[in-house]
């Protein structure tokens, strides 16, 4: 994985784990559930880095396959 990849990686995991975190507090703390908003808002952020992970193995696949 290139430095620049790793580094989008890295920077969507930290947003994720932080919002994670808010989202718990609020539950365990003040015993609410998190805004619809807020839930859509990571489920966004996880699916962007899926994609960003997804591209390299997709690239992959295709050059092995290309080779026959």
């Amino acid at each position: 994985m290139s430095a620049t990849k790793r580094e989008e990686v890295i920077s969507h995991l930290r947003y994720i784990r932080l919002e994670l975190r808010e989202m718990h507090q609020m539950l365990i703390k003040e015993d609410l559930l998190p805004d619809l908003s807020e839930a859509k808002e990571v489920h966004a952020q996880l699916d962007a880095l899926l994609a960003l992970l997804s591209d390299k193995k997709v690239k992959k696949i295709k050059n092995q396959f290309g080779k026959f």
